[in-house]
């Protein structure tokens, strides 16, 4: 019985000692590594373009209104919701960490398909913003910037596509390296 109880306690010390050296190691290497935040674009107050936009108020229709005996019969608390046209939505708090708020962007935003995935920048006169880089299925991805560049680079099993936005002295230029 005591050499039972002996056996359990040395596998009980190195179990602990094995998984505290392994939680250290990969504590010590994913310390040093910086991950980008999490991608979340801001929702447009308006639509860009759409091709069923009219001007003017949204059509009612008899049905949704409801009749004077029915709105009497309503707690008082209750009021309807405004619509879209009443309410705007406003816009997130801060700067979104890949749109940041500059002088030269435009609103000229447009994509770019790679085997790897998508980039989309707005591109100003003078400098252009990330709005969004999405990876394909199965594809990882990884954003550099700097002040006068920006560079979206997908990857999988060794293949490596890049798409880079510069604009140091000229307007902004989009280059694809899909080797």
């Amino acid at each position: 019985m005591r050499r039972g109880l002996v056996h359990a306690m040395a596998w009980t010390l190195a179990t602990g000692a094995a998984v505290t050296l392994s939680w250290w190691g990969v504590h010590t290497v994913m310390s040093g590594t910086a991950y980008d935040p999490p991608l979340a674009v801001p929702l447009a107050t308006r639509p860009l373009s759409s091709s069923t936009h009219r001007d003017g108020p949204p059509p009612s229709s008899p049905a949704a209104s409801p009749s004077p005996s029915e709105s009497q019969s309503q707690s008082p608390s209750w009021s309807p919701s405004p619509s879209p046209a009443q309410s705007s939505p406003k816009p997130p708090p801060g700067p979104s960490p890949y749109r940041q708020p500059d002088a030269g962007a435009s609103g000229n935003v447009k994509a770019y398909p790679v085997s790897g995935g998508r980039a989309v920048f707005d591109l100003g006169a003078s400098s252009a913003e990330l709005v969004s880089a999405t990876p394909a299925a199965g594809w990882r991805m990884q954003v550099w910037k700097q002040d006068f560049w920006i560079r979206v680079t997908f990857t999988r099993e060794g293949r490596e596509v890049s798409v880079f936005c510069t604009w140091h002295d000229h307007p902004p230029a989009v280059e694809i390296v899909d080797p």
